[in-house]
């Protein structure tokens, strides 16, 4: 099977379930070729929980669920050693992150402390329990939700976290029309539990590999990098993009070519990307949040200022 068949194939199978948001569902099947993570911020009640567990359910691949609260430890997420008194020895006890597809919910809402367990996971893909490394399966992807509107009893992910999400992405309100399918869809049960595996791991580490494979122009190279630069220099921006977030650019636009049949990557595809990639990176000067305004707003107006190259 293509590239592109299997692309679709997944698509059409969490549009079953996730009604009208094909763009988010590209885009976290971008982020988990790529071998990205994802963090999901909305408001209560547009799907973000259904949409992870649509993509866990179509992919033949282990997942895990862990509800961050305040009272969540580290170890809770990450596993411990236990004495097991018929063995007399100790004995690892994994956390909700060994498995290929982990669902982060509501990651703001515990401490810290808890947040920073997912560090390593998410950077390295591996755990260490008691000085004891153990790599995590593959493909590997951590799923983040997260509400933007309450703030009480909540903390806020440090700029350092922030960074190691590859995407950040919103849902939003469904339209009249797709509000009436999804009340006509789930009168009588829950779509979701009804979805069967359309795709394995390994499919998606081909597509990995496939990936890899894409070639990306100096020209596309040096516009994601004067974006960056542009970020840097800014007034408005105190932090600016990191080449982390050049790195995931790079890759994701390398990704949306694969997934358009393509063998090499067009200014188009950074374009395209750029908000969901780089955005939640930007830490914004005081005076400009005072103003109103925001990473989004400052990169899209970046994004017309800069020169976009012609690649033959």
């Amino acid at each position: 099977m293509s590239s592109i068949a299997l692309v679709e194939k997944i698509k059409e199978n969490i549009a079953k379930v996730i009604v009208g948001k094909e763009e988010q569902t590209e885009k976290l099947l971008l982020a988990l070729v790529c071998g990205g993570h994802v963090l999901i911020e909305d408001v209560p009640g547009l799907g973000k929980t259904t949409l992870v567990t649509a993509l866990a359910r179509s992919l033949n691949c282990t997942y895990s669920r862990i509800q961050f609260t305040p009272d969540l430890l580290p170890s809770d997420v990450t596993g411990y050693t236990a004495f097991n008194p018929k063995t007399g020895e100790r004995e690892v006890c994994f956390g909700g992150l060994m498995a290929q597809i982990v669902l982060a919910d509501e990651i703001n809402r515990t401490s810290p402390k808890t947040q920073s367990s997912l560090l390593e996971a998410m950077q390295e893909s591996q755990l260490t329990i008691d000085g004891t490394t153990y790599p995590l399966p593959e493909p590997f992807i951590v799923l983040a939700t997260q509400n933007p509107v309450e703030h009480t009893g909540t903390y806020p992910l440090p700029e350092a976290q922030l960074d190691r999400f590859f995407m950040l992405l919103s849902l939003g309100y469904p339209t009249h029309e797709q509000e009436i399918d999804v009340l006509r869809r789930n009168m009588r049960s829950k779509p979701v539990e009804a979805l069967e595996p359309v795709a394995s791991a390994e499919d998606i580490l081909a597509l990995r590999e496939q990936r890899k494979k894409v070639l990306c122009a100096d020209a596309v190279l040096d516009y994601i990098v004067q974006i960056a630069e542009a970020t840097r220099k800014d007034e408005r921006i105190r932090l600016g993009v990191s080449p982390r977030g050049c790195i995931a650019l790079t890759e994701a636009a390398m990704a949306a070519a694969l997934f358009a049949g393509r063998n090499y990557t067009l200014p188009d595809d950074v374009q395209r990307l750029a908000q969901s990639v780089l955005a939640h990176r930007i830490v914004l000067d005081r005076r400009s949040g005072v103003k109103g305004e925001t990473g989004s707003s400052i990169l899209r107006s970046i994004l017309r200022e800069i020169k976009v190259p012609a690649v033959s």
